[in-house]
């Protein structure tokens, strides 16, 4: 199953590579890669993510529209 996220859409509005937002979330940034492509992830990794793009995580279905 694909996971839907805005999270390339997002990296990529704010002009940061794949890399910085792995070094911010303190991922590697294969697992940004994977999430990008709509793989899942760990709610821990959703969470390192919406923090280091800069959202609460209240505001975490602007950037994950998934609900586990």
């Amino acid at each position: 199953m694909i996971a839907l996220n805005n999270v390339k859409f997002i990296r990529e509005s704010r002009l940061m590579s794949k890399s910085e937002l792995a070094r911010k979330a303190s991922v590697s940034t294969l697992t940004i890669d994977r999430i990008e492509r709509g793989e899942k992830c760990r709610m821990e990794t959703k969470r390192k993510i919406i923090l280091a793009l800069g959202y609460s995580l209240e505001n975490k279905d602007e950037v994950f529209q998934d609900q586990e």
